[in-house]
């Protein structure tokens, strides 16, 4: 099996795996219960709390909410950011190249609460330009959020130039889905307001994740109940889940230049490999190593991706919360590609699991496939 997907998920790493089972199998208490086992529990989430801020060096200005993933955290951070702090200003900032998880929270709160939700369009290598954000941003912007690295071809915006131009409206709250970024580039966690990822990019469990955000920083709560979460976020909390997530940053941001070093010779083989096919890049050289995208010229994606999952080699074609393979994609039709290229691309999206001998078979099997399968 060749496993070119994680960007939808990672696979789950023993010690993670490890700590689920003896963490539920010891302190499967509720941490908000009242007795002792409970009061330990407790104590135990707030550790794993700290351990988490302290990871990402942001201990002394940030708080956090565990969440269940990356979308709760980015529907908790557009929806309760704006709803308390309407009486600021009534004006939302996103990129066009945004997760669906970004971009429909902040469409329904222009269509069914009068917000004003604008799209901030991008370069042609899918990055939103710091003079473009600052042509957008007036005194009633409250919330502008920008992703750190893209998803679908691994484009990487300036976040702390960025952050910048956000903090010179002190109205103005700066927001990032990290999902991607984590572990994989340098980010200036300091410099914004409130971030979001997923544990399961991280080789860590699915349904855990995170908001990270200044201390300062206010919510309407999306769920109500019990108050969990400082109140942010009110159901029964898994310390198991949590435990297994702060294990999985603390080891994402262990070396992450190391493991770039792993992974980047597989996106250049990949990248010089595929010059040789009839297809289209789409991603970048200095975009994150860990995601390449490419659009086939005279195939069919959705077939030669079901070739290629035929033959053990598991790639995508968009986002994974995409629900139709051959829709087009819309981070690439707002770098400016046609609709034909932006209804047919691959995504390769590279762990530091993978080897280069997998590179190199996968180029092999791709060019037998495009020699082989009937153009479209």
């Amino acid at each position: 099996m060749i496993y070119f997907d994680s960007a939808a998920s990672t696979s789950p790493s023993q010690d993670v795996l490890d700590l689920f089972v003896k963490s539920n199998v010891n302190q499967f208490a509720n941490p908000a219960a009242a007795h002792a086992l409970g009061r330990d529990a407790g104590r135990e989430l707030e550790e794993c709390r700290k351990a988490v801020l302290s990871a990402f060096h942001v201990d002394k200005t940030h708080s956090l909410a565990f969440l269940s993933g990356a979308t709760e955290a980015n529907n908790l951070a557009i929806k309760g950011v704006a709803f308390s702090y309407q009486n600021r200003g009534k004006k939302l900032l996103f990129s066009a190249s945004e997760h669906p998880s970004v971009t429909e929270p902040m469409r329904y709160l222009a269509s069914a609460f009068g917000f004003e939700a604008i799209e901030l369009p991008v370069d042609a290598l899918g990055r939103v330009e710091p003079d473009t954000l600052r042509a957008y941003m007036d005194k009633n912007v409250i919330l502008v959020s920008i992703m750190g690295v893209n998803n679908e071809t691994g484009a990487i915006n300036d976040l702390k130039a960025l952050a910048k131009i956000v903090h010179e409206y002190p109205k103005a709250y700066f927001h990032s889905d990290l999902t991607q970024a984590v572990g994989k580039i340098e980010v200036p966690y300091s410099d914004i307001d409130l971030f979001s990822f997923s544990a399961h990019k991280l080789h860590g469990l699915k349904e855990s994740g995170a908001l990270v955000y200044k201390s300062s920083i206010r919510f309407v709560p999306l769920a109500h109940g019990g108050g969990q979460e400082r109140g942010f976020r009110s159901g029964t909390v898994s310390l198991a889940l949590n435990q297994c997530l702060c294990l999985a940053v603390q080891n994402s941001l262990r070396n992450p230049k190391a493991d770039e070093a792993k992974v980047r010779p597989l996106f250049d083989a990949l990248y010089e490999g595929l010059q040789n096919e009839p297809v289209t890049i789409n991603s970048y050289r200095e975009g994150s190593p860990y995601v390449l995208n490419f659009s086939l010229n005279v195939h069919r994606a959705s077939v030669i991706m079901e070739a290629l999952s035929q033959k053990g080699i598991y790639v995508s074609t968009t986002s994974a919360c995409s629900t139709r393979s051959d829709h087009p994609s819309s981070t690439l039709l707002a770098m400016g590609k046609d609709m034909e290229t932006s209804s047919n691309s691959i995504r390769v999206s590279f762990s530091t699991d993978n080897t280069l001998e997998e590179v190199h078979r996968f180029l092999e099997v791709l060019h037998q496939l495009l020699k082989e399968v009937h153009p479209r």
